[in-house]
This record gives C-alpha cells, structure tokens and sequence, in this order.
C-alpha cells in the first residue's frame, strides 16, 4: 500500500491520529470488531489501557492473518464505554499503540456507546486496511 497522511494546517494538530489517508492498493480488508478476548472467549483486563492493548493485539492479529501490516491500517474505530476514561488514559493508550502499531496513524475516531457485546469489555476496535499486493 501506498498511503499519505493528510493533516491539513487549518484543523487541529493531529496527536496519535491523522485527519486524512489517502491509501492506494489493491486489497482492503474489512476488520471486525476487536475487544479483549482471550483464546478462551473470555475477556482479560480489568482497566482501559489493559482491554485496549488486548483488542489492538487482536486486530492486529486479524490484519497480519490477512497479510497485512500496522502500516497498511487506513482506518480505525475506537468504541469506549467510558469516553472520559478513555481520554485519562490516553497518553498510556498512545504508548501501547506506537508499541505495537507504530505511528503511521490512520484515520481514526472515539465513539463513546452504552456497552459492549460482552458486557465486561470496556473498548472494542475496527477498522479497515488497504493492501499493496494481490
């Protein structure tokens, strides 16, 4: 894939996401929802930052099975529980993401729901990858 970040000077600086990705391939892989589930089906974690590093696991997981990479993420979803404790985490949460994704940033958002399938999750991501190669 090839991509561009677009972050254009008249919107506010982009921290830990990109306003804009241009993305160029020929796949796009469609990433279902990710939370914190173990092998098992059982959900691991009892804090934001432990759930989060778990389902970014688990959808990176999915995405390099698709023959992808961190780098070809276009766009993520982040769905939080407890948005105000999403965001107490976040410099934590920015930590584990360059960890284990790096920091092409896709386009991203945080979108605060009442709750999870699995009533213990407190986050759950999607998303979806362009790939450069067949």
């Amino acid at each position: 894939m090839t991509s561009e970040r677009v972050n254009p000077p008249g919107l506010s600086p982009a921290k830990g996401f990109s306003h804009a990705v241009v993305a160029t391939g020929t796949r796009v892989v469609f990433l279902a929802g990710q939370t914190a589930l173990d092998g098992d089906g059982k959900v691991v974690g009892d804090t934001v930052p432990e759930q989060f590093e778990r389902a970014l696991a688990n959808l990176l997981t999915a995405l390099r099975a698709a023959g992808g990479t961190p780098a070809d993420l276009a766009r993520v979803t982040v769905y939080a529980t407890d948005v105000a404790d999403y965001r107490a985490h976040a410099p934590e949460l920015g930590r584990i993401w360059r960890r284990l994704a790096g920091r092409d940033y896709p386009a991203m958002a945080v979108v605060g729901i009442t709750r999870l399938w699995d009533e213990q999750a407190l986050v759950e991501l999607d998303g979806f990858a362009v790939l450069g190669r067949t």
